[in-house]
């Protein structure tokens, strides 16, 4: 999705990135089980992050950001999903949204990056309940919403608010938000996405975004960055950093059912077994083909973001489509494994019931299934409308 001979700003390549994702492997294998327990990103991950510089891959360049594609972050969630599915999942959100800071006015901008490229934002992009009052110079905000992925070390965050525009997200700083703990899930327990709520905070309007035309008709993120990520409709590319960690999930799935076969013989679930040939080739495959599918979708994404090109309406349609496909195929792939595990599959000391349970909760985002996230494209092949934004 990304040439794999791309240079960063500070003369980091896309191959060595991705070296810097998988160095991080063991020590999120080791630490995954902690994640859960705190159910939240540990301190120590976060550093571990911040360190390798992957953090800095959404973060526009004029700000310290790394100089190569977009599509690479969606490649290192990928990989970092194969060690710990809460990580990935939160790494892949927080290099989403150092992306789309790019967006908003230069000043509001200068705001969020004013001390260094390493700062994380968390979100919650629907409205919730909350209410958005107009005032001079901006608007006076509160309200309560759900799902904000890795609030607990994020430093702003970015939520829908309701009669500004059509869509609109605004930044809120950390001292104007409070992060209630609701937390308890069977699944993606580490990623922290707890509530948000906000009493009666002042948005300035440089801080304001209207999201249906970013990328779109407004085009002044790519005047002032001139990346290709800035040159897209932003629901088109955006999503593609929760798909990434799924494949990574599936894949995770499929390391750890070969490593615990390996070596084994006999009668019964072991390496020996051709119902384990069948449904370790069929997973494997499963996992191949929606590795194949992103990577090219995010590709052509960019390719066409470089080129200036237009998006159809069924293309976006067919790149919405995709992002659910991709999921519910990795879905398929995770539950044909954990259906054979046996027994010993379901101990809190395997990690093979940590991917299922994480694969499920991926699963469960509203646009990553088929059902809501694919029935568009459908639709506009049949001449009629879109039932939602796309």
């Amino acid at each position: 999705m990304t040439s794999r001979s791309e240079t960063g700003a500070e003369g980091i390549s896309a191959p060595e990135l991705l070296n810097k994702a998988c160095d991080l492997l063991p020590v999120l294998r080791e630490r995954a089980a902690q994640t859960e327990e705190l159910r939240r990103i540990p301190d120590e991950s976060v550093e571990d992050l911040f360190a390798s510089g992957l953090c800095r891959i959404g973060v526009p360049k004029r700000f310290g950001g790394l100089d190569v594609s977009y599509g690479l972050a969606i490649d290192v969630a990928a990989e970092l999903g194969r060690g710990c599915p809460s990580t990935s999942w939160c790494y892949g959100l927080w290099a989403a949204h150092a992306w789309l800071v790019g967006f908003w006015p230069l000043q509001a901008q200068e705001e969020v990056y004013g001390d260094g490229p390493d700062v994380l934002c968390s979100s919650s992009l629907n409205p919730g309940k909350s209410t958005c009052e107009a005032v001079e110079g901006g608007y006076r905000l509160s309200g309560r919403w759900e799902f904000s992925s890795g609030c607990d070390a994020a430093s702003w965050i970015m939520v829908g608010a309701p009669n500004i525009g059509e869509r609109t997200w605004v930044l809120v700083p950390r001292e104007d938000f409070e992060i209630v703990d609701t937390w308890f899930v069977s699944g993606l327990r580490g990623s922290g996405s707890k509530d948000i709520a906000i009493h009666d905070a002042f948005v300035p309007n440089h801080r304001i975004l209207e999201v249906t035309t970013a990328g779109v008709s407004d085009l002044s993120a790519y005047e002032l960055h001139g990346q290709a990520q800035y040159r897209v409709p932003v629901s088109t590319l955006l999503g593609w950093d929760l798909v990434g960690p799924m494949v990574g999930i599936a894949q995770g799935m499929i390391d750890e059912f070969t490593s615990r076969l390996e070596g084994t013989s006999g009668p019964g679930r072991t390496a020996d077994s051709p119902a384990i040939h069948v449904r370790l080739s069929q997973a494997s495959a499963e996992v191949d083909a929606a590795r194949g599918m992103m990577e090219q979708d995010v590709w052509e994404i960019l390719r066409k973001g470089e080129a200036g090109e237009s998006f159809s309406l069924l293309g976006r349609a067919r790149f919405r489509r995709d992002k659910a496909f991709i999921s519910q195929l990795c879905l398929q792939a995770v539950n044909r494994l954990f259906d054979l595990s046996g027994g010993h599959g379901l101990f809190d000391s395997v990690p093979l019931q940590r991917f299922h349970r994480d694969a499920h909760a991926v699963a469960h985002r509203d646009g990553l299934i088929m059902e809501m996230g694919g029935q568009d494209y459908a639709r506009v092949l049949f001449g009629l409308p879109p039932s939602g934004q796309i």
